[in-house]
C-alpha cells in the first residue's frame, strides 16, 4: 500500500509541468542530440569507419561541443521559450546559438591544431556537426508545435464555436491573435481577415483567408453573418480606427474590439488577452509615434531612475514605460499612499526588476536628502504637481509650495548628489497663463533653465497638453455624467484642448529626456486641438447613445483660470524642430535669471508660508510674462 502510494505521488510529480522540469528535460535531450551530432558527423566523414586516433578522443570532442552548445543555447534564452508556439525570432535565436557555438569550437580546434588530441582534426567535421546539430535540435523543438498544429489546435473549417469574427489586419499582430484564438477555448471563431494591403489579398494564415479590404466590411459582415470585429493593427491611426468602427456599426456588428497601440504594449507581443473595447483614446488620440528605442535604452539601461508623482496618470505611465528599458532600479515616489500601492502592484505584475515604493512629499527636504543619499538616483522624472486649475485658483499658496518649491528642493538636492539628468513634466497651461497653476508651472520651467548651469546635472522640461483618460480629465467626468443620464456640462461651445493618449505622451517624454542636453523646453506636437463639445458627442456615440436625444449637453460658462484655447508656445520662444517629428524644442526666453529669480522665489515662499494668496498672484504676474487672470 505504501509502495503504491509513493508510486502514485511519483507519477503525479512526473506528470506535473513546471519550468524547472521543462528546462531539465530539454537539457537532457539536447545533451543526447549534441552528442549524437558529433558522433554522426565522424561517421559520415569517414564513411562509418572512424580512425582509431579520432575514436579514442571522440568522448573529449563530444564533451567540448556539448559544453559550448549548451552554454550558447542557455545564453540566448532558448530554455525559457515555449516551443509549443515557436516564432521566427525563436528559430533565428536557435540558428545564432548553434552557429556561435560551432564558431567557438572551430576556434578551439584552430588554436590547438598542433597539439594532441586536436592534431589533424578534420575541418569538414565542423560543418557537418553544425548542420546535424541544427537539424536535430531544431526538429525536436518544432516537433511539438507541428503536433499541436496538426492534431490539437482546431482549424476554422473544423469548428464554428464562438462569435464569428473578422480580424482587421493580416500582419504580425493579426497572426498572433488568430493563433491565440485557435489554440485556446476562445469566445471567437475567426472567419477571415480584412487587410488593405494588395499583396495580402487571398492569402491564408493558419487556414484563415484574407477576404477583402476595409471597405468590404459591410458586405462581408452580411454574407458571413459576422458578430465580432477585431481590430489587430497596433499602428492604426485614430482616423483609420474611426472609419473601421463606423463601418462596423453600419454593418450592425455587435462586438467591436481592438488591440492596444504600440506604445501601450509593454512587452511588444500581442495576445488575445490584450483585446479590449474601443475607447475614446483610440478614436481621438492614437497617432503613430516615432521612437528610437535604442536611444532610450542607452539613456535608461542599468540606471537608478526616480519618478516623483508616480501614482498619477503621467507618473504611473512613465513608470510602466521605463521598465521596458531595463533600469537597474526604479524608485516610485508619491504622497498618496493608495495610488502608490496600486501602481506598485501593477508594476510588479509587469516586471521582475527592482521597484522601490516611497511614500513622501517632495517638499520635505530632509526626507528627500535621505532618499538621495540612500539610493543615489541618476535620472529623475519630476511629475509631482498640483494640476487642477480651479483648485489652485482657490489655493495659490499650495500651488507655489508644490509646483515651484518642490521643484527647487528636488533640483538643489539633485545638483548636490550628482544626478545626471532632471526632466520636469510641464503643461501647455504654462504658456501665456490665465491660471495660478499655469503660472507656477511656467516659473518651474524658468527654474529648470536656471539650475541647468550650476553643475554637470542637466535640467530640461517637457511641455504638453491634456492626456486622454487621466484622473480628473473630462473623459472620466463625462462618462460618469452619461452613466447618470446626463446632462454633460461643458464650459463653452468653442472651448478646445490638445489631447494625446497617456502611453504615447510618456514615450515621447522618455525620448525627449534621452536627447536633451540641458536647458531646453521640449514641446510635444499634439496635432490639432479638439473641440470639447465634439469630444463629448463622440463619447456619447461610443457608449451607444445619441447626443441631445438620449443625453443632453449644457454650457455653464468659462470658470476662473480657464482659456478657450490653449497654445503650446509663446510668441517670443524660438521654436525649432528636432529629429523627431512629434518633439519640438523651445528656448526659455525670460528676464528672470540669477539674483532676481532667487529673490522672487524667496518672496513667493514667504508669502506661501503666510497664506497671502492675493500677493502671491501679484508677484506671479510680475514674474511671468503674459500672465493675466480672467476672473
Amino acid at each position: 500500500m505504501i509502495i503504491q502510494e509513493r508510486a502514485k505521488k511519483l507519477l503525479q510529480w512526473v506528470l506535473k509541468k513546471t519550468n524547472r522540469k521543462r528546462v531539465i528535460f530539454f537539457l537532457i535531450v539536447d545533451g543526447v542530440l549534441i552528442s549524437l551530432s558529433m558522433w554522426i558527423a565522424f561517421l559520415l566523414r569517414f564513411e562509418a569507419k572512424i580512425p582509431m586516433v579520432y575514436l579514442a578522443n571522440l568522448w573529449l570532442f563530444i564533451l567540448v561541443s556539448l559544453f559550448i552548445k549548451i552554454f550558447f543555447l542557455y545564453l540566448d534564452g532558448l530554455y525559457r521559450v515555449s516551443w509549443s508556439y515557436i516564432s521566427t525570432e525563436g528559430f533565428f535565436s536557435l540558428v545564432k546559438a548553434v552557429g556561435c557555438s560551432s564558431l567557438i569550437f572551430s576556434f578551439i580546434v584552430l588554436l590547438l591544431r598542433n597539439l594532441p588530441p586536436f592534431f589533424g582534426f578534420p575541418r569538414s567535421i565542423l560543418i557537418i556537426d553544425f548542420s546535424i546539430s541544427l537539424l536535430f535540435i531544431g526538429s525536436f523543438r518544432i516537433a511539438k508545435r507541428m503536433y499541436l498544429q496538426i492534431f490539437k489546435w482546431p482549424h476554422p473549417k473544423e469548428s464554428s464555436v464562438g462569435k464569428r469574427a473578422l480580424i482587421v489586419g493580416a500582419g504580425g499582430a493579426g497572426e498572433q491573435i488568430v493563433r491565440d484564438i485557435l489554440r485556446k477555448n476562445s469566445q471567437f471563431f475567426p472567419v477571415g481577415f480584412i487587410d488593405d494591403d494588395p499583396m495580402k489579398a487571398g492569402i491564408s494564415i493558419h487556414n484563415v483567408k484574407v477576404l477583402g479590404k476595409c471597405k468590404d466590411i459591410l458586405s462581408l459582415a452580411g454574407y458571413y453573418n459576422i458578430e465580432s470585429l477585431l481590430i489587430a493593427i497596433p499602428s492604426a491611426t485614430s482616423k483609420l480606427i474611426r472609419e473601421i468602427v463606423r463601418l462596423g456599426k453600419e454593418a450592425k456588428i455587435q462586438h467591436i474590439r481592438i488591440i492596444p497601440s504600440l506604445s501601450e504594449l509593454i512587452s511588444g507581443e500581442v495576445s488575445l488577452s490584450d483585446v479590449r473595447k474601443v475607447q475614446l483614446e483610440d478614436l481621438l488620440g492614437r497617432d503613430p509615434v516615432e521612437i528610437k528605442v535604442n536611444n532610450i535604452k542607452r539613456f535608461l539601461k542599468g540606471k537608478t531612475v526616480l519618478v516623483t508623482g508616480a501614482g498619477g496618470s503621467i507618473g504611473s505611465e512613465l513608470c510602466r514605460q521605463i521598465l521596458r528599458f531595463d533600469p537597474q532600479k526604479l524608485i516610485i515616489l508619491d504622497q498618496d499612499e493608495t495610488s502608490l500601492f496600486n501602481i506598485e502592484r501593477n508594476l510588479r505584475d509587469l516586471s521582475h526588476l527592482e521597484i522601490l515604493p516611497v511614500v513622501a512629499d517632495v517638499k520635505n527636504r530632509g526626507k528627500m536628502e535621505n532618499l538621495f543619499t540612500q539610493f543615489h538616483p541618476q535620472i529623475i522624472f519630476h511629475a509631482a504637481a498640483y494640476k487642477h486649475v480651479s483648485m489652485m485658483e482657490a489655493h495659490p499658496d499650495e500651488a507655489v509650495r508644490n509646483n515651484i518649491m518642490g521643484v527647487l528642493i528636488i533640483g538643489e538636492i539633485a545638483i548636490k548628489c550628482g544626478v545626471e539628468k532632471f526632466v520636469l513634466i510641464s503643461t501647455d497651461k504654462a504658456v501665456n497663463p490665465t491660471s495660478v497653476m499655469g503660472a507656477t508651472k511656467r516659473v518651474a520651467e524658468f527654474l529648470c533653465a536656471e539650475l541647468n548651469g550650476k553643475s554637470s546635472a542637466r535640467f530640461l522640461a517637457v511641455r504638453f497638453g491634456n492626456v486622454l483618460g487621466s484622473r480628473g480629465s473630462v473623459i472620466p467626468i463625462f462618462t460618469e455624467q452619461i452613466r447618470k443620464g446626463g446632462p454633460l456640462t461643458i464650459t463653452h461651445s468653442e472651448m478646445k484642448r490638445y489631447f494625446m493618449i497617456t502611453s504615447e505622451a510618456a514615450l515621447l517624454v522618455l525620448q525627449a529626456g534621452a536627447i536633451g542636453e540641458g536647458g531646453e523646453v521640449f514641446v510635444l506636437d499634439m496635432g490639432e486641438p479638439v473641440k470639447i463639445v465634439d469630444l463629448a458627442r463622440e463619447l456619447i456615440r461610443l457608449l451607444g447613445y445619441e447626443s441631445d436625444v438620449n443625453i443632453p449637453i449644457t454650457f455653464i460658462g468659462i470658470r476662473p483660470g480657464e482659456k478657450l484655447v490653449e497654445t503650446l508656445f509663446t510668441e517670443e520662444e524660438n521654436v525649432v524642430p528636432t529629429e523627431y517629428k512629434k518633439i519640438l524644442m523651445a528656448k526659455v526666453n525670460s528676464n528672470l535669471r540669477g539674483k532676481n529669480l532667487e529673490d522672487c522665489l524667496e518672496g513667493l515662499n514667504t508669502l506661501a508660508e503666510r497664506g497671502n494668496n492675493s500677493e502671491i498672484v501679484n508677484l506671479l504676474k510680475e514674474m511671468v510674462p503674459g500672465y493675466r487672470t480672467n476672473a
